[in-house]
């Protein structure tokens, strides 16, 4: 029997320029093989899910289909999993001896631990497990100091990186050309799409960004970007997430449009690096000494932030509009953050949290040094005497209050609820609560 080439669908969910998917259709045409895609409803994932309207659940089971539907066109198929992935690849390379398992890199650590097994697993049973670099620009310690540590400051990042992108093209990896090499076979009775149901899911009209966003928009970014009212972000964040669209593609249409979009993919690839070199970001502060702060953690207070009730109009819009969407314009995250951090003293965690239970686009990395920064306890930080003024940040970015009365109509009536503390109040006592940890 000839033996088989996986490749491993993860967040890199398109046929077109996928790194990992490209190899392993390069191999099979060398040796004369045949590429067998998988994707694995992952169980573990699945189940810490409390909302079963989730919608990310959805998206990723409609792209799936989409996958396997055009997977089909092509005289393929894609095989569905659900469980543990590494039970579910042990009894694959058991059964099927593969040549190989493909895949792109992840950087989460719970991702590096599942893969480090899989990879070891195959390893004793003398099958190679590769995984390649797809969802950023540069990894790891492709971008460090010139004493090769890492960076933790933005600017001379981005730098760096900008100089290390015009020494080399960018290099692209038509997979779309090389689809021949896939595995032929009828439909895989043995692996059909479990619906939303019975991966304990329900389904729901729901209204995705669009994969697509015009030149216009790209160009205008860096005018537009900062007034939630406008059409200015691109919204491509679930996306990028999922794998749905190329990050390489964006990157060189960005470049001949607009620098500052290209800065937040930047931005995007400098919090991966952090949370491969510094993993233990997850769960404490980069900075150790501010996990000395004595946080309130008041939980009748997280609700009212949580439901878009604080009294502070852009606050609560943009809480609204995370609950409706799962999407928060970025300038109000930033807002909102700070209002909990600041304002309340909630923990950062209990932010983070919530975000990664509601974003659409939800990514450790991101999540994870957006909150630390909002905070004033991660890489390159606001420093934590920096609080948002809510009322100033309306008065510059939605003076005409369109923002804030599509999310809070009752805003301006008697029926809108009164500031939950009183913003010079909370400086200060942010301030005082602040300055004692650090200074112990």
């Amino acid at each position: 029997m000839q033996k088989t080439i996986y490749f491993w669908f993860r967040r890199d969910l398109r046929l077109n320029d996928n790194h990992g998917l490209y190899k392993a259709l390069k191999l099979a045409e060398s040796k004369q093989l045949r590429v067998q895609c998988v994707f694995i409803f992952d169980t573990k994932i699945l189940s810490r899910l409390s909302n079963k309207r989730d919608a990310r659940v959805q998206f990723l089971h409609r792209e799936i289909t989409s996958i396997k539907h055009e997977l089909r066109s092509h005289g393929s198929d894609l095989e569905v999993w659900h469980g543990d992935p590494i039970d579910l690849w042990k009894n694959a390379i058991i059964q099927n001896t593969p040549h190989a398992v493909f895949c792109n890199s992840d950087y989460e650590p719970s991702a590096i631990n599942r893969d480090n097994e899989v990879a070891q697993f195959c390893a004793n049973k003398n099958v190679s497990f590769q995984s390649f670099k797809d969802i950023c620009i540069f990894e790891k310690s492709e971008v460090v100091k010139d004493d090769t540590k890492p960076y933790t400051v933005y600017t001379p990042y981005s730098k760096k990186w900008k100089a290390k992108l015009a020494e080399n093209t960018i290099e692209f990896y038509p997979s779309e050309t090389k689809l021949d090499h896939l595995s032929h076979q009828k439909e895989t009775e043995n692996f059909p799409i479990p619906s939303l149901a019975d991966l304990g899911f329900v389904s729901f009209d729901f209204e995705y960004p669009e994969k697509t966003v015009t030149q216009t928009l790209i160009k205008e970014y860096t005018n537009k970007r900062n007034f939630p009212a406008e059409r200015g972000t691109s919204k491509l964040g679930l996306h990028f997430r999922f794998g749905t669209i190329s990050i390489r593609e964006k990157l060189q249409k960005a470049l001949s449009l607009n620098e500052t979009f290209v800065n937040e993919l930047i931005w995007r690839d400098f919090y991966l690096q952090i949370l491969w070199h510094f993993p233990q970001v997850v769960g404490n502060a980069f900075k150790p000494q501010y996990d000395r702060i004595q946080w309130r953690n008041d939980e009748a207070e997280f609700e009212k932030w949580k439901s878009g009730n604080t009294g502070y109009p852009i606050v609560d819009a943009g809480m609204r509009e995370l609950n409706t969407t799962g999407f928060m314009h970025n300038r109000v995250r930033m807002i909102v953050a700070s209002f909990l951090t600041k304002h309340l003293l909630i923990d950062w965690r209990w932010g983070e949290a919530y975000f990664a239970e509601k974003l659409l686009d939800f990514e450790l990395a991101s999540n994870n040094g957006g909150w630390q920064w909002a905070a004033g306890c991660g890489v390159d930080a606001a420093p934590y005497f920096r609080v948002f003024n809510p009322t100033l940040q309306t008065e510059k970015f939605d003076k005409n209050f369109e923002y804030i009365k599509k999310w809070v109509p009752e805003f301006g009536t008697h029926n809108y609820s009164k500031p939950m503390v009183d913003h010079a109040f909370a400086r200060n006592r942010c301030l005082e609560t602040y300055k004692s940890a650090l200074n112990e």
